[in-house]
């Protein structure tokens, strides 16, 4: 799967966490969070991205675990974090 795929799936798994931490649905939360974050290490584990790539996959799962269980010490938005990973899905629909 290429890198735009991956983290447009990622994106996916955040859209879900970002909308059911505001219905404060807990259990869907941790769902999608885990499968988020579960994505993401599989797409930092991925050898073809080991390089530049790696710093800013490892920074986009900081910054998600920031946002959704942290203190958002970088001041992110749902639509800022939206906006990152919707940039890839489009790039993915592009690329078929």
């Amino acid at each position: 799967m290429a890198l735009e795929d991956q983290l447009g799936n990622v994106g996916s798994e955040v859209g879900r966490a970002i909308r059911a931490k505001a219905d404060h649905d807990e259990r869907r939360f941790v769902g999608a969070l885990d499968r988020a974050l579960e994505l993401l290490d599989l797409t930092l584990a991925d050898p073809r991205w080991h390089g530049p790539r790696t710093r800013e996959i490892a920074r986009a799962r900081e910054v998600v675990c920031d946002f959704l269980v942290g203190d958002n010490d970088y001041q992110s938005t749902p639509e800022a974090v939206d906006a990152y990973f919707l940039t890839f899905a489009i790039a993915a629909r592009r690329g078929r």
